[in-house]
């Protein structure tokens, strides 16, 4: 009878993604809300968010922006639910 394969490799495999996965566990987790306003009124909405939200407890951060025309910006930005 033929002895199965070791499953030393697959064994590595599995630990190396759930530390991965581990490592990203708030990843999918953010609350995520896209702005498109002119450039003064972004700093506005951006500044409320850090203020209700406070980056050290909720991870808050601008995720991505880019300027349109009109000195308008679209942002969207990012925090997790709680300050658990």
């Amino acid at each position: 009878m033929a002895k199965p394969p070791p499953l030393d490799g697959l064994k590595r495999r599995i630990n190396r993604h759930r530390q991965e996965v581990s490592g990203r566990q708030h990843e999918g987790n953010f609350v995520r809300q896209t702005y498109c306003l002119s450039r003064e009124e972004a700093r506005r909405k951006a500044r409320e968010w850090f203020d209700s939200f406070p980056k050290a407890a909720y991870w808050t951060e601008v995720e991505s922006w880019r300027q349109l025309e009109g000195d308008c910006i679209e942002f969207t930005m990012r925090r997790l639910p709680t300050a658990d």
